[in-house]
């Protein structure tokens, strides 16, 4: 048995369970991880490799780029990102993102960027025309659309977050919104932008509610999700009986990728007290190596089998909302789903290569 701390509640050998779910019909690609740390890098390198996932799109740190593509070679492709850790975010998320654009694209052969716009961005803001030229219908958004499509390139969004911050964290209407009203701009750049494609990350941000996520796609041709975020889709997509999440895959097969959101840093593989950006999640280098592979084993678990029991990862939205039921170490119900054959394949490959990898190189 292996060690039980937060990111192994059940003890799992991970290394055995990946042997028992056996090899996916085709390599999948994860479209969304953020890839961090040479080190790190070769460890998640391992655990993919183990679950069946030979290719990754990373939001990688620009500084720790090289570092990355040193060790994973042709297994990484790179998404344009701003610099998060900048102090002046307005210039970060404007003039300097677009410097940056032309940077990932140059030097890293990316392809897509990526638009955060969570709704803690305003956290971050300390003046109303900071927040309004981050506004992701705003003029430096369409700037930078402006300058992907010049250069090729598609866009991936954040959008909203999970019911549960809205019930516990984004309880202040007036500053946050609502989560309705984080779809607003976008269906309006989807409109204005049609011949643009654009991912939208996290099961666009709504997992808890298909009907929501089968009239968004209906309105946006231009508009395909990834399944990132473990947590959270594990947490909400258990909650659908297996045969209306067979039905959305099926319905829109080809327009839904999957995605882990897998974060490395080389800070997983040595004790620290730092927990910014997802430091303090391990500490050597076994932790580190169940930390990635735990993603890819939950939600090959969903996805695949009848499953139907207790995530091995703690999930610490359940005690933001009912502190008095749940502790830090406290998992979700994991239900799987059954996904099968040409359907499944599309999540884990083919719709990837069709939406994404085509503007790569890699497929389409």
């Amino acid at each position: 048995m292996s060690e039980v701390w937060a990111q192994n509640t059940l003890g799992l050998d991970y290394r055995a369970e990946a042997e028992l779910l056996g090899e996916p019909a085709e390599p999948i690609v994860d479209v969304h991880t953020h890839i961090n740390g040479g080190r790190a890098a070769e460890i998640w390198a391992d655990a993919a490799s183990r679950f069946g996932v030979s290719l990754t799109y990373t939001q990688t740190v620009l500084e720790e780029a090289a570092p990355v593509r040193d060790a994973l070679g042709d297994r990484v492709r790179f998404i344009a990102i701003p610099d998060y850790m900048s102090e002046d975010k307005k210039y970060a998320f404007t003039e300097g993102f677009l410097e940056r654009i032309r940077f990932w694209h140059g030097e890293y052969g990316a392809r897509m960027l990526k638009f955060w716009q969570a709704p803690r961005l305003r956290d971050y803001m300390t003046d109303q025309t900071a927040i309004d030229a981050l506004a992701l219908d705003g003029p430096w958004k369409r700037k930078a659309i402006e300058l992907a499509s010049e250069l090729g390139m598609m866009i991936m969004t954040h959008v909203a977050d999970p019911d549960t911050w809205f019930s516990a964290r984004y309880t202040d209407a007036s500053l946050y919104g609502t989560k309705a009203q984080q779809y607003e701009p976008l269906e309006r750049m989807l409109d204005d932008y049609p011949e643009m494609p654009w991912l939208a990350a996290h099961m666009g941000g709504y997992p808890e509610d298909l009907d929501f996520l089968d009239g968004l796609l209906e309105r946006h041709d231009n508009l395909s999700l990834d399944t990132s975020a473990c947590k959270w889709q594990v947490r909400e997509l258990s909650k659908h009986e297996p045969a209306r999440l067979r039905e959305f895959l099926t319905r829109w097969r080809g327009r839904v990728l999957f995605g882990s959101d897998i974060v490395t840093r080389d800070e997983h593989l040595m004790p620290t007290e730092d927990v910014a950006y997802a430091a303090g999640q391990a500490s050597n280098h076994e932790q580190a190596f169940d930390l990635y592979a735990s993603r890819y084993w939950a939600l090959r678990t969903m996805f695949e089998t009848d499953y139907d029991g207790p995530s091995s990862i703690a999930d610490p939205d359940l005690m933001m909302v009912e502190p008095e039921k749940y502790d830090e170490m406290s998992t979700p119900r994991l239900a799987g789903k059954s996904i099968s054959g040409e359907v499944l394949t599309d999540v884990y490959s083919r719709a990837v290569g069709r939406v994404v990898g085509k503007y790569y190189g890699d497929g389409g």
